[in-house]
Parts: structure tokens; sequence; C-alpha cells
């Protein structure tokens, strides 16, 4: 879709503030070409001796009314189209979130947060006055034009007007080059505030990790650089954008200069009187306006295209996942995995090979491994973020495609390994997937991740801010807030993706014990590097370049004398040398 259609569509469907605006230029129109014929009636008036006294005051005060009406008939079409363009601005930003908000992670691979942010906030504005200052700007300036110039043409002299309008093609020359190199400008403009955008999102994300290294001078050294591009693109457009003034500064120079020569002509030879020529050189001025706006409109225009372009991209990429499920009621039942077989997007190697089990309602699931295994490949194909490429993966006897996401996702409590904290407070953060719970609820929930006494050590309680990303908590203490709302939620499935990796050994120990309690009629999936987090567990899986390679129970696998036993001993040892 291109711009023109966009906006086109969008005026279709808000007609109303469009036609009532344009009705509004309309009026606006006939009062301009009003003003300069009847002040050439009063200078006519004047020079013969016929008009004075109340007469040209009444004159006088038309004149007056006549200018107040444009004043107040400008102010109404502003505040109806610039409302409407608006609501464009609103719908753009509202399905760019809409559109981001379902994309899986292999889309954010591809794509930079900063282009991103810059995509919803620059781009989206010159859209937006493409829509709006554009679409106005060129109805008043066109209808002026039109009015201004039949007026100078029949209601005047078409022989000066034909003089006066010489340079004009000139002028339309000049224009076209211009707006050609304001597009190639502003699309680089955008360019460089994308780049400028995601550096700085990049280095506030990773500010610690940039002071820990020393690296302040080096980032600050690169974001003077991209500011400076950013600068410079933009100071580019901002010239070719400046190029039109002088351009429509000759061409009205040039048109008086020949509209004074005829005219005085004319009227030397009594061809013309000289209040038409005073309201034709009015005329000439109001050409001003539709020459200036012509340069303006075209502007807008080409950054509108240029954001568009930049834009639509993103709205038209398909969804990593498609949602075309129809079933919405999910009950717990079965999981089951058949020769599953799945391999990451633009990557060769297989995370998952002929991956077969199958979980009864209300049971406990371990998977284990050495890192690269394909434990958490196995949690995403569950969560659907990504598709497999053979085999088949079913709940409730029903495959998991044939679900809509978000009864899906509605019907799963995750805890990634990194969890993600808003900036709200403690209790909003373990309340996020029930914001109508209570604070009993959410201090039960907080007790069986064992972060309650934590919670209570800070002066705000529940009700301190964790800032961005959780920053002022630990590691562990952001896990356990994630595990809390995850309990909060009560989903028939609960998926731990090594969920406890940045709490110490007895925490671990505090949290398992709570979460036998907890999850008994649900069915659980814990993902860990700790051995001991799975000892429990009904069913346990030992993966191995995205193989299952063992299966039991903590005990058999022990007796087994493989993988996991060694793993265990292992582990073990290291417990028992820390606890010296």
């Amino acid at each position: 879709m291109t711009l023109s259609r966009l906006i086109g569509q969008f005026v279709r469907q808000h007609w109303q503030p469009y036609a009532l605006s344009a009705l509004m230029l309309a009026c606006v129109g006939a009062l301009t070409v009003f003003i300069p014929r009847q002040v050439g009636s009063v200078v006519d008036g004047l020079v013969a001796g016929q008009l004075s006294g109340e007469p040209l005051l009444l004159r006088l005060g038309v004149l007056l009314l006549a200018g107040l009406g444009i004043y107040f008939l400008r102010v109404g079409w502003r505040l109806q189209l610039f409302a409407a363009s608006y609501r464009l601005g609103v719908h753009l930003r509202t399905q760019l979130y809409r559109r981001l908000s379902l994309q899986g992670p292999s889309f954010y691979q591809q794509q930079r947060t900063g282009d991103l942010m810059a995509l919803a906030t620059n781009d989206v504005d010159a859209v937006e006055m493409a829509s709006g200052e554009a679409m106005l700007a060129g109805f008043d300036g066109t209808l002026t034009l039109v009015m201004v110039v039949a007026m100078m043409t029949l209601g005047i002299d078409w022989r000066l007007a034909l003089v006066a309008l010489t340079p004009f093609p000139l002028m339309a020359l000049s224009f076209w080059y211009i707006s050609n190199q304001i597009h190639r400008a502003s699309h680089d403009s955008l360019e460089c505030f994308s780049q400028l955008n995601d550096h700085v999102q990049e280095t506030l994300s990773g500010v610690r990790t940039i002071r820990a290294l020393g690296l302040e001078a080096r980032s600050a050294a690169r974001f003077a650089e991209l500011a400076e591009n950013a600068a410079t693109a933009s100071l580019r457009a901002q010239r070719w954008e400046a190029a039109y003034e002088p351009a429509v500064g000759l061409t009205l120079v040039s048109a008086s200069v020949l509209t004074l020569a005829l005219g005085g002509y004319l009227v030397w030879q009594q061809q013309l009187s000289i209040g038409a020529l005073t309201a034709f050189s009015m005329y000439l001025g109001q050409l001003i306006w539709p020459m200036f706006a012509a340069g303006w409109v075209m502007s807008l225009i080409e950054r509108g295209r240029a954001a568009w372009n930049r834009m639509q991209p993103v709205l038209d990429a398909p969804l990593t996942i498609a949602d075309q499920g129809r079933q919405a009621d999910i009950r717990p039942g079965l999981l089951s995995f058949d020769k599953v077989g799945f391999h990451y997007p633009g990557q060769q190697a297989d995370a998952l090979q002929s991956v077969s089990f199958t979980l009864p309602a209300g049971q406990t699931l371990g998977l284990v491994g050495p890192t690269g295994a394909g434990k958490s490949s196995i949690i995403r194909l569950i969560l659907r973020q990504y598709a497999q490429q053979s085999g088949d993966t079913r709940w409730n006897d029903t495959a998991l495609s044939d679900y809509q996401l978000e009864a899906l996702h509605g019907a799963i409590s995750w805890v990634p390994q990194e969890p993600f904290l808003f900036s709200a407070s403690i209790a909003d953060n373990i309340a996020l997937g029930k914001p109508n719970a209570s604070q009993e609820e959410i201090e039960r929930a907080a007790r069986l991740a064992s972060i309650h006494d934590d919670i209570l050590r800070f002066a705000q309680g529940y009700r301190t801010p964790v800032g961005e990303k959780g920053v002022t908590l630990s590691g562990g203490q952001r896990q356990r807030v994630a595990i809390a709302r995850a309990l909060l939620m009560d989903a028939p499935l609960l998926l731990l993706d090594d969920a406890l990796s940045a709490v110490d050994t007895q925490t671990e120990t505090d949290i398992l014990s709570h979460l036998r309690e907890a999850r008994r009629g649900r069915t659980v999936i814990i993902v860990s590097h700790r051995l001991s987090a799975v000892m429990d567990a009904d069913q346990i899986l030992v993966l191995k370049h995205g193989r299952i390679v063992e299966t039991g129970r903590h005990a058999a696998l022990l007796e087994h004398d493989g993988w996991y036993a060694a793993q265990w001993r292992y582990q073990q040892l290291e417990a028992s040398l820390d606890a010296l």
C-alpha cells in the first residue's frame, strides 16, 4: 500500500471532518478573492471622487468583516483537520504496537529495538503530518490558486494574467527536483535517527556493563558520532526544504516585474484602471501562499513517503507464528511430543531430533542435560514461540497449533531463566497475570516463592518500586518474584526454565518444598542444571544434542550410571566442598 492509498483510505473512513474542513476552506477562498476585488472598487471610487462618507465606511466595514470571517474559518478548519490527522497517528501507533506484540522471538532477532521505537515516534509523526498539514495546505493552496487565477484572468485582464504566470512553469520544474532531493535526505535523516535511538537504548540497558568495563569514553564518542550524523542528515533535508523559498521568491519577483511593466503600459493606454491594477497586484500577492503551500506540501509528502517506506515492511511482515487456532477451551490433560524435530530459523543444526515423551496431567517432568542440549527448545515449542518442522505436539489430544495463542498462553505459567520485571511495585509485578488479586493472595504466592521475608525488609514492603527491568533487586530476588507471579496465576501448566539458577541451594530447597504443595493437580515442567531441582519429578529426561539419551525417575537414572549419575555425583561433591 502506498502512502497516498493509506491517506485516501483514512479520508474515506473519516470523511466528515475533511468535508467540513473543505467547506470552511472554500469559504476562506471566496472571501480571499472577494477582498482584492472590493479594494479595487474602493480605489476606483476614491479616484473618481464617487465614494466618501457613509458608503466608504460601509465598504471598509465589509472588508473588516471579511477579514474576521477568514480568521475564524481558518481556526475552525485547523481544529477539524488536525484532530482527524491525530486519529491517524493513534491508529498507526496502535496497529504497529499490536503487530509487534504478536511477533515471535525470531522477528526481534532481525530487528533493532531503537529502530522500532523510532518507527512509533518520528516516522508516525511524519505520516501524520502528511495526512494533516499536507492535506490542508494542499487543498487550501490549490483552491486559492484556482480562484485567484480565475479572478485575474476572467475578472481583470487575461493578457496581464498570461504574462504574470509565465515564470511559473520554471518554478514547477525546480519544485520537482527539490522534492526528489528531500525524499532521499528525509530517508537518510530517519535512518540516522534510528541508529542514534538504538545506540541510546542499548547504552542505557547495558550501562552497568559499560561502567564495569570502563567503556564510557568509547560509548560517548560513538554517541557523538551518531548525533553528528543525525544532525547532518537533518540539516541536509532542511537545506533542501529551504530551497523552496528562493524558487518562490524569484518566481513572484519576476511575475511582479512583468505585471508592473505590462500593467503600467495598459493603464497609460487607458485600457486598464488603476483600481484594477491595484486589485491585480493584490491577487498576485495572494499567490505567495499557494506557492509556499506547494513547497510545504511536497516536503511533507516526501517525508511521509520516506517514513511510510520504512514502516510498511514492519506492518506487513508475516507473523513468525500464525495464530490460526480455533480452540479456546483448554483443560488439563496429557501433554505429548511425538518424534518432534526442530531447528531455529537460519540454522542448519537441529535443536531437537525425534523427541518423544508423554506427560500426564498433574505430574512433574524434569528436563536436564548439558548446555545446548535442547531443554529450552522444548519449552519454546510448548509456548509456540516457534513451530516444529516435524512431528506432533499435543495437549489433551489436541494439537498445540489448534489452540488460540491467547488461550494457550493464558493456560501456561512460564518463568524464564532471566525474568522480566516492569517498572512498577513488587506487588504489581507479582499480580501482573492476575490484576484483581487480593493482598492476601499476593503474599501467599510470595511465601511459596520464598521472597516474602525479603520484601518485608524493604522500607515500602510490597509497594517498593523495582526500577526498570527490576534493577533494584538481585538476580535471585527477580527470579523469585517471577515464580510468585507464575504461582499466583494458578495456570494448569507451570514451566520453570532454569528459574532457580540465581538462588542458593538452601533457598532452592525451600522453594521446591513449597512447590510440591502448590503444584498438586498442576502439570509442571522443570528445566534445571541442578539435578536436585528435579530429583522428585515423576519423570526425568536427559537430553544431549537434541536427543533423549536417558529417561526415568531419579533412582532409576542413578542405577543406570550414565550422564545423570555422573553429574549427580559431581554436584553432590561440589555441594559438600562448599559446605566446608
